[in-house]
């Protein structure tokens, strides 16, 4: 973890065997945030994190129906993210993704394909609205 990262309660991180977790300088992590490496999650200089993030490295395989899925093993991917970042809250990123640098990911985004840096994602929902 970098000179000058700071974090709020419920800062969670699980390493497995081969499992790797970078933290830049001059970061920030709101409260719950959990990161979950089998293989390596790098987060780079600069970069604030929203409250209730997930950031994942690997994911599940699930192509055998005869194999309970908690026995058949993980695919894994590192993920970076980049200088810069902001994430905003309740975002989940998943295995190897690469968020370039100074991007902003919006509130209740899912991150499953690269970011380009100086790019902005929002999740477009329209929002309906009833009046009774």
């Amino acid at each position: 973890m970098g000179k000058g990262t700071t974090f709020r309660k419920g800062f969670s991180v699980m390493i497995g065997d081969q499992g790797k977790v970078h933290i830049g300088r001059n970061c920030f992590f709101n409260n719950y945030l959990s990161i979950a490496s089998m293989e390596n999650v790098n987060i780079d200089d600069g970069t604030i994190v929203g409250e209730c993030v997930k950031i994942y490295d690997h994911n599940h395989k699930y192509s055998d129906m005869n194999v309970p899925l908690k026995d058949q093993g993980y695919v894994i991917s590192p993920v970076k993210i980049g200088k810069r970042c902001w994430i905003g809250s309740n975002v989940v990123i998943l295995k190897g993704v690469t968020i370039g640098d100074n991007c902003v990911i919006g509130a209740g985004c899912v991150i499953y394909k690269d970011v380009a840096a100086n790019s902005v994602v929002i999740n477009k929902q329209a929002q309906s609205i009833t009046l009774i």
